[in-house]
Formats: C-alpha cells, sequence, structure tokens
C-alpha cells in the first residue's frame, strides 16, 4: 500500500493552480459527439481515468475517438452503435456505467458491461427499471450488466421510447443517461419523476450540454421531461469549462491557510454546481475575486462554521467537512443523503477517519454536524475515493503527522492534483 505524508505549510500562500476540464461535462459532449454524424472536437477535455474508460466504451460500441492535445476528436456514427464482442470494463465510475447503459439500448446485440465490487453494490436499479419501461432488455447480474440480446442484431436495439416513471432520489444521473439518448429512440420519450430530484444541478448541465449540440429537452415541469424522437445533434466544436470540483480543493486550501489561491480557468457563472462552492466559502469569511482568466480566494480573519443544505453540490461535501474542521464555530451540512451512495459511503468515511484526527463529528443518515475541536496527526483510509484522498490532504497543511493511504487513486478524476498541491509549498 502507498502512503503519502502531508508536511504543514509554513509560510502564507501565493501560488497559482491549475485544474482540468470538467469530467461531468466531457462526458456528456462524448455521448452527444458519439451520437452526432461526423466529426466532433471537445477541447479542454478531462484527462481522468473515468474519461478514459467512457472513451474506450465508445471505442468498443463502434466510435472512433482519439486523442490530439487537450482535445478529444470524435467520429461520430449518427445513432449507429454495435455491441461489442467483449465486455466493456467501467470500474467503478458510475456516470460512465450508467450513460453506456443507455448507450447500448442502440447498440445492434448484446453489450455486456462490467464494474468493480464497488460499482456492483452502488444503486443501479431505478436506471434499469426506467429502461425496460421504455422497452430495453436491461439486468444486472453480479459486476456484469447486460443491455439486449442476440436477436437485436436485426433490430439495431431496443430504445422504443414512450412514457417511464424514474425514481432519481439516489442519483440525478439515471435521468441525465436517459436524457442524453432519447432523442435515438423509436418514439417520443416522457419521464415522470418520483421523489425529490437529487443533485438537480447536473441535470440543467445534462441539458444545456445536449442543446450546444442541437438538441431541446422539454421540461414541463420539475419532475417531467419529454424529448422528441428523430432530432439529432450536430457535429460541434466544444469547449469544455474547468472543473469546479476539482477547484473546491485547492480553494479550500486558502480558508484553511493565510494567503491566496488563484485557480486559472474557473468561472463563477458556470452550470455545474459545485461552482457555487466559492459562495461557500466567502460565507464562512473568505474574500473571492474573479478574474478575466480565473477565481481567487483569500483567507479571512476567522474562519466561520455554516449550516447548509449542500443537495445542489455533494461531490465538494468532503472539502467543506475538512475546511470546517479549522473553523471558529460549528457546521451543519444537510440533504446529503446520495453520499451512502458515492465510491464509498462518504458520510461514514468522514465520519470514521475524521475522528482519527481527533475531530468531533458526527453523521445520520443525510447530515454532517462538525464541532471544531484540537486535532492531532494520522494516518488515513481514502477507501480507494479520489474526493476523500484530495479533501484529507488539505488536513495535512495544518496538522502535521497526517499520512494519506493510496494517494495515486485521484487520477479518476484529477491526475495532476499532486503536482498542483505541491505549489502550495
Amino acid at each position: 500500500m502507498t502512503v503519502r505524508e502531508i508536511l504543514p505549510i509554513a509560510a502564507p500562500l501565493n501560488v497559482s493552480v491549475k485544474i482540468p476540464g470538467s469530467k461531468s461535462i466531457t462526458n456528456r459532449a462524448l455521448v452527444c459527439a458519439a451520437l452526432a454524424k461526423g466529426e466532433s472536437v471537445i477541447r479542454n477535455a478531462s484527462d481522468s481515468d473515468d474519461t478514459a474508460l467512457m472513451t474506450n466504451g465508445l471505442n468498443q460500441l463502434g466510435v472512433l475517438v482519439r486523442k490530439n492535445a487537450d482535445a478529444l476528436i470524435v467520429e461520430g456514427t449518427g445513432g449507429t452503435l454495435y455491441a461489442p464482442k467483449f465486455p466493456i470494463p467501467v470500474g467503478n465510475a458510475g456516470t460512465t456505467l450508467r450513460f453506456l447503459l443507455s448507450l447500448a439500448a442502440l447498440a445492434q446485440g448484446k453489450t455486456v458491461i462490467e464494474t468493480n465490487s464497488r460499482m456492483a453494490e452502488r444503486p443501479n436499479d431505478d436506471l434499469l427499471n426506467a429502461l425496460a419501461q421504455l422497452g430495453v432488455k436491461a439486468q444486472q447480474v453480479g459486476s456484469r450488466f447486460s443491455v439486449g440480446s442476440p436477436s437485436d442484431m436485426a433490430q439495431g436495439g431496443t430504445l422504443r421510447g414512450g412514457r417511464a416513471k424514474l425514481d432519481a432520489q439516489k442519483s440525478s444521473q439515471f435521468l441525465s443517461s436517459l436524457l442524453l439518448t432519447a432523442p435515438y429512440a423509436s418514439s417520443d420519450i416522457a419521464i415522470q419523476l418520483e421523489g425529490r430530484l437529487s443533485s438537480a444541478s447536473y441535470i440543467d448541465m445534462t441539458m444545456d450540454v445536449m442543446k450546444q449540440f442541437g438538441v431541446e429537452v422539454n421540461r414541463l415541469t420539475n419532475n417531467s421531461f419529454t424529448v422528441v424522437a428523430g432530432r439529432r445533434y450536430s457535429r460541434t466544436e466544444f469547449v469544455v469549462e474547468a472543473d469546479a470540483s476539482s477547484a473546491s480543493y485547492l480553494l479550500a486550501a486558502a480558508a484553511i491557510c493565510p494567503g491566496r489561491v488563484f485557480v486559472h480557468g474557473l468561472k463563477l457563472n458556470s452550470l455545474q454546481g459545485d461552482a457555487k462552492f466559492v459562495d461557500l466559502l466567502k460565507t464562512m469569511g473568505c474574500a473571492i475575486s474573479e478574474h478575466a482568466d480565473g477565481v481567487a480566494c483569500m483567507s479571512g480573519d476567522v474562519l466561520k462554521g455554516i449550516d447548509v443544505d449542500m443537495n445542489l453540490m455533494p461531490d465538494v461535501v468532503p472539502t467543506l467537512a475538512v475546511a470546517a474542521l479549522f473553523a471558529g464555530s460549528p457546521t451543519r451540512i444537510s440533504n446529503i443523503a446520495q453520499l451512502r451512495h458515492k465510491e464509498s459511503d462518504r458520510l461514514a468515511a468522514l465520519e470514521t477517519e475524521l475522528r482519527k484526527l481527533g475531530a468531533n463529528i458526527s453523521a445520520t443518515d443525510d447530515t454532517l454536524e462538525i464541532i471544531p475541536t484540537p486535532l492531532r496527526g494520522a494516518q488515513l483510509d481514502t477507501y480507494d475515493d479520489h474526493r476523500l484522498a484530495m479533501s484529507f490532504a488539505l488536513t495535512g497543511l495544518k496538522i502535521p503527522g497526517v499520512r494519506i493511504e493510496n494517494p495515486e487513486c485521484v487520477t479518476k478524476s484529477f491526475p495532476r492534483f499532486w503536482n498542483e498541491f505541491e505549489k502550495l509549498y
């Protein structure tokens, strides 16, 4: 097992850092480009493991995707896909698995997608049930998901369209998956949500990417969506925004330590829900300034605890939880039940690992409460979860003796994280 020790920062921060393109936006653009007819260019594409798994999956379905510097060149097929001879590996990449499940419904033949054990445990039944309502033969057996059957060779897929009821409380990715593929169904698709939509900002992101490729979603109410069949994506030159989730760790460093961190490429006016993380830092007492080429965060005199609903930006809950350890008053984070179903059970992991540092932290089914207390060094398990590894690294900026297990897991979303983290010194 690899372990990385984090050294405390001695001098005030004054640093500029760079972050990758958004993984979430890149994977959505890849689906649209794959279904469009002709060549699309996706610039500033994410270089994450999840995106690599997505491009491999598209290649196996018959879509040629190649890399050119920071761009991905996609030869779209116009919606004609073919089931691969061998299973598509997706590891623990939730977005990749869920997007490919709907895409595979357009393929001729039977597609098999293989996950790791953690992804197999994460919720997917609600998406499979919705696909079944739309005519798709899809099932999960252990860590293998299958879509279609050998007899579908003549049909060219089983996504007939129609009406579906969908429970997206555990993941908004279920709805995004259906919307992205819906224009290529045999008939119109109408989706009615049951219960509250989790992480609704990601649906806004999905619809925006689709619109940039030429297809609009009809949103009749907050819980009702319709996509007209026969509309087609157009080949596009698409520029991916800088990843707001990745930016959160480096911005939070300026909240924890004295000084200033400037993040190149970040925009406050973004459909990424995690871009609102800077508002939380501002409420906690930091100074935020936007510039033509990025955003800066400067520490304040005192870091204040906050009470916040983070359903719209669950991926940055670990970042906030760590920052809250160094505040002068308690923090309460609510409406985050979906964190139980991520790459790890993040609520349980945060409670368990931060307590090793001496933190007074408690988790319920959908909340975290942090009461600042004196802290000590410890070795922290990251559970092979990239967001935990990057968040836990921040604790070592102030606490001597912090060691991070399996630090290389950050490649899932931010392969260059440790290079940018070193710039803080």
